[in-house]
């Protein structure tokens, strides 16, 4: 399985998730309009352990929507969810969405 990227979120494919689950499907929040990277359809299951997001993909694909972006299908499987960096003379940023 290859990563999938929407905005600023990059979904990584894990062998084994970990951690609480979540009783939300939000995977993250925009810093500047609120907007939100979230699993609209499909069946899934959100974790969290440490600050790290895991997603559970259960049904064939669940679909990742965002406000400003296309929606995305994301294969069943386990993934963990990172926020995407890029570099500055000044050092690493989150790439803000």
């Amino acid at each position: 399985m290859q990563p999938i990227r929407q905005g600023d979120v990059i979904v990584l494919p894990v062998e084994e998730l970990s951690g609480q689950k979540l009783p939300h499907l939000t995977l993250a929040e925009g810093e500047v309009t609120g907007h939100k990277h979230r699993i609209s359809e499909g069946l899934a299951e959100l974790y969290e352990k440490d600050g790290t997001f895991y997603l559970r993909v259960l049904s064939d694909t669940a679909t990742l929507t965002h406000e400003e972006h296309r929606a995305i299908e994301i294969p069943q499987g386990n993934w963990t969810i990172r926020i995407q960096r890029e570099y500055e003379p000044q050092g690493w940023r989150y790439v803000a969405d």
